[in-house]
């Protein structure tokens, strides 16, 4: 059955087009999921209840853009509406200084590696650092998802990056120092 169909199907209830949807989108989404959540089992929660969502209001795709993509902005919108909820973008203190440009340049570093030091980030740095780096969305449209201003946006994904060259720096003393 081709996309289109599917999603006529979905709109009405099918239940075999809705499973069948779910296990094509499933992997994408996951992945996405696992960006923006704390752990694994936090990422499963949020792609299920992603899909009831994305079922309820899929008669809302008006074919505009990708499907996928749709699905994936009602993945991310409700991965952070999680952490709205919570106040993890409460400000204590507004000291925001210029965006510090630190750039991670090593090729020693391994992707799973790299993936463990990221999740372990606090949130709001994670989600910035997420949403910048790997969504390429806008200090404007994160400050917009995350209702913080654009100068917490840059100064969270300063102290991400900070944090991240930090143990990547940890890491490889560490290794170097092993391997001797």
């Amino acid at each position: 059955m081709i996309l289109e169909q599917l999603i006529y199907e979905c709109t009405k209830n099918n239940t075999k087009a809705q499973e069948q949807l779910y296990h094509l989108l499933a992997p994408k989404l996951f992945s996405v999921c696992l960006k923006y959540s704390r752990d694994y089992a936090e990422a499963q929660d949020n792609l299920q209840e992603s899909f009831l969502i994305i079922f309820d209001k899929i008669s809302q795709f008006k074919n505009k853009g990708s499907f996928e993509g749709w699905a994936k902005r009602i993945t991310i919108n409700y991965t952070l509406q999680q952490y709205r909820n919570k106040g993890v973008f409460e400000i204590v203190s507004e000291k925001i200084a210029d965006e510090e440009n630190v750039e991670i340049e090593d090729e020693n570093v391994s992707l799973e590696f790299l993936t463990k030091i990221i999740q372990e980030l606090p949130d709001r740095y994670r989600l910035v650092f997420n949403l910048y780096v790997m969504d390429d969305y806008s200090h404007k449209e994160i400050a917009e998802m995350l209702n913080i201003n654009i100068g917490t946006s840059k100064s969270n994904l300063a102290r991400a990056k900070g944090i991240l060259k930090e143990k990547i720096e940890l890491n490889n003393n560490y290794s170097i120092k092993k391997t001797k």
